[in-house]
């Protein structure tokens, strides 16, 4: 069952962005905005798309040291909801303070601002449902074409950076991210998504999970997937630990974590600073 905005508490319809979008409810009014928070300072650029036919507006944390270390290449972390007003703030000022105390390796984190997240997280759907939540839907191809063909190009032309990416997002961004370790695991070297709305298109991600992951033998990635306590989600994301145990490749290095102490709500918030650690830590 897909929550209905009908019997969203006041807590939820006044959350983030990302938190509102996220659900899959059938919001008639935009979400308050989140007050600002503190980030570290960093710069913002703008983008044109012909893929998604738009302006993107990009916002950019340089780990400390970036500056002045010429000579040196940083891996890099994308983020959809990158926005300011969005989850941007938080998870940089996570990285810098992790980087800063030596618990993190030092990262570029690239935060990609929305302009119709309801349509750049989704793919192709065949449950009317599923379409009521967005005037436009299912527009995840072109969203993962912007990223391969002239947003990954254009961060490596601004930055130094190496070749290692990396990729971490909740809810429908979860989505987004599992789809794309499914269709394109190669753009990513490390796919980080909280509460995934694994229900999408009655659930075809997890229908069709073990066919895919005994299609690519040969994969190497890193994979995180964590559920909060959250119907259309927490099942579903326990049924695809089940396949990932049953078909997972050698080289697939992953990790399931059932949170059933979190809400939606809290789980990005809650999680992304241990997640972060444990995934990026220093090497010995």
């Amino acid at each position: 069952m897909r929550p209905s905005m009908k019997w969203l508490p006041l807590f939820l319809i006044t959350a983030t962005p990302s938190l509102v979008l996220g659900l899959g409810c059938r919001a008639t009014t935009a979400p308050a905005p989140i007050p600002a928070e503190a980030q570290p300072a960093h710069p913002s650029f703008t983008l044109e798309s012909p893929a998604l036919k738009e302006t993107r507006r990009i916002n950019i944390y340089t780990p400390p040291g970036y500056e002045t270390a010429q000579s040196t290449r940083y891996p890099v972390l994308y983020m959809p909801d990158g926005g300011e007003q969005e989850d941007f703030p938080h998870v940089a000022a996570t990285l810098d303070t992790a980087i800063r105390a030596g618990e993190v390796r030092p990262f570029i984190l690239v935060g990609i601002e929305n302009t119709e997240r309801r349509r750049d997280m989704t793919g192709p759907t065949e449950v009317d449902e599923d379409r009521k939540i967005a005037p436009r839907v299912g527009g995840s191809a072109a969203f993962r074409a912007f990223l391969r063909d002239e947003l990954m190009p254009e961060v490596r032309r601004r930055y130094r950076v190496t070749e290692e990416t990396a990729i971490i997002g909740e809810s429908l961004a979860g989505l987004f991210i599992m789809e794309t370790f499914f269709l394109q695991p190669e753009l990513f070297n490390t796919f980080i998504a909280l509460s995934p709305s694994l229900w999408w298109n009655n659930d075809e991600l997890v229908r069709k999970a073990g066919e895919r992951l005994q299609a690519r033998p040969d994969l190497r990635a890193t994979l995180y997937v964590a559920s909060a306590n959250e119907e259309g989600i927490g099942p579903q994301s326990e049924r695809l630990a089940e396949v990932l145990r049953a078909s997972a490749p050698a080289g697939l290095k992953w990790r399931y974590e059932p949170r059933p102490d979190l809400r939606h709500d809290n789980i990005y918030r809650s999680l992304s600073p241990q997640v972060l650690r444990q995934t990026f830590a220093p090497g010995p």
